[in-house]
């Protein structure tokens, strides 16, 4: 348990301005994606809250969440367990990530005016500017938003919120591989690519970039859970 405890301390920021059940709920997320508290561990909910001098709601609450997203699942006379992320969840989430982003971008594209073109184009040169300053966290909210544009453009809402919450499941492995500037290069050089089979209407070139670039992204979290040693 002290491993626990000691996993979680380093990923709880308490300087945030959020209440304290969705910052336990997040360092346990992030702690668990991330492979510092192992699968099969055991939550005790009653220790942890004597350890972090808190009181055991906000642990209960975040177990709850979790659950939902199945990094933890309860087990009959035992309690929660932590599931965590694994290589195979990995491949999963990320065959339907593509078959969903080629979705949304190819709708996106269909039901862009000239004036969204131009805004995502200088979306684009912003997070060329970041990258050539070494502007990191700049960079990383930039892919965020160039994700978040087309998800909007495309006017799925239902699409949307099935490709957040995969992507949300590796957002932290994904984070370490864009921190590379080798990775951030490439990723621009895809995204302008993408923007480009859109201008075009080119729906062939957009599938094949899309499905490139998730699989080069996919390879970049892979060989992070390796280097963790995530099954």
């Amino acid at each position: 348990m002290k491993q626990v405890v000691e996993a979680l301390r380093k990923n709880l920021d308490l300087t945030q301005n959020k209440t304290l059940n969705a910052l336990i709920y997040e360092a346990f997320r992030k702690t668990i994606i991330l492979g510092d508290i192992p699968a099969n561990t055991r939550i005790n909910e009653k220790v942890l809250a004597e350890e972090l001098n808190i009181s055991r709601t906000p642990i209960r609450l975040a177990m709850k969440q979790l659950v939902n997203e199945k990094l933890v699942e309860h087990v009959p006379k035992i309690g929660i367990v932590v599931k965590g992320i694994r290589i195979k969840d990995a491949y999963e989430i990320y065959d339907i990530r593509k078959s969903l982003d080629t979705l949304a971008t190819i709708k996106a594209m269909n039901q862009m005016t000239k004036d969204d073109f131009i805004e995502l184009k200088e979306l684009l040169l912003r997070g060329e500017s970041y990258n050539q300053a070494d502007q990191t966290e700049k960079v990383l909210q930039n892919f965020s938003d160039f994700n978040m544009f087309i998800y909007e453009k495309s006017q799925m809402l239902r699409l949307k919120s099935i490709v957040l919450e995969l992507q949300a499941y590796l957002v932290y492995f994904r984070d370490i591989a864009i921190r590379s500037s080798r990775r951030r290069d490439k990723a621009l050089e895809e995204h302008w690519l993408i923007y480009r089979g859109m201008q075009t209407k080119n729906a062939e070139q957009i599938t094949l970039i899309t499905h490139e670039h998730l699989d080069r992204s996919l390879q970049f979290i892979l060989a992070e859970m390796e280097r963790r040693k995530i099954d």
